[in-house]
């Protein structure tokens, strides 16, 4: 019964504060390891794609509280590890598929699919990790949407070497909205998934042997 949108309001908050720090810091040329202006985000330190599993511990500590824990950790586990798989196995096909076609476009309907296969295992949890996702990307995608336009040299912009040359509006597609709404919002799920499910274990673990002793 926990309101998805309080939930998510403070991480999101605190994601778009990293968004805005990152994109500063690219614009200013501040120190490459902490904002990289490589294409894909060179894994600079400041940046959002480390929060997932900070939230992840987060959300799932505030479900399970609030008594929205997994019904079965086995469940939350296989349909995470499915997930996974399909998520790896899409960006696999995704890599190798950049000038589009009927196998990019299998390629994000099975991360799509990945994004919302561990609805079955652990919905509470997931639910809050696909709102948080939206969330956390939809101002990326702004962000990349105004960086493209004016190619601001930040990695928002950065293209990848083997991507063809397109119309804006192609492009922005190819690399903002299927990687910001499809790409992105998968791997939030999962990873959040994968440290949330083992989270709600050990509290469930923790609950248990407490009344025990």
């Amino acid at each position: 019964s926990v309101p998805v949108g309080k939930l998510i309001l403070i991480p999101a908050v605190i994601t778009l504060g990293v968004s805005i720090l990152r994109l500063v810091g690219e614009l200013q040329n501040w120190p490459p390891p902490l904002f990289s202006r490589a294409a894909g985000g060179g894994l600079a330190i400041v940046g959002i794609s480390w929060l997932p599993v900070i939230f992840g511990i987060y959300f799932a500590l505030k479900l399970a509280g609030a008594g929205a824990g997994p019904a079965s950790l086995g469940k939350a586990f296989g349909f995470t590890a499915l997930g996974l798989v399909l998520m790896v196995g899409g960006g696999f096909l995704a890599a190798t598929s950049l000038t589009g076609g009927p196998k990019l476009a299998a390629a994000f309907v099975l991360i799509a699919v990945a994004a919302v296969i561990p609805l079955k295992g652990l919905p509470s949890l997931a639910k809050t990790l696909l709102a948080y996702g939206y969330a956390a990307r939809i101002p990326v995608l702004i962000i990349m949407f105004f960086a493209l336009r004016g190619s601001w040299g930040t990695h928002y912009d950065g293209l990848p070497p083997n991507l063809p040359k397109g119309e804006f509006l192609a492009t922005f597609f190819m690399v903002g909205v299927l990687p910001q709404m499809i790409g992105w919002i998968a791997f939030t799920v999962i990873v959040g998934m994968l440290v949330g499910s083992i989270t709600a274990a050990v509290a469930r673990r923790g609950k248990t042997v407490a009344p025990a002793t």
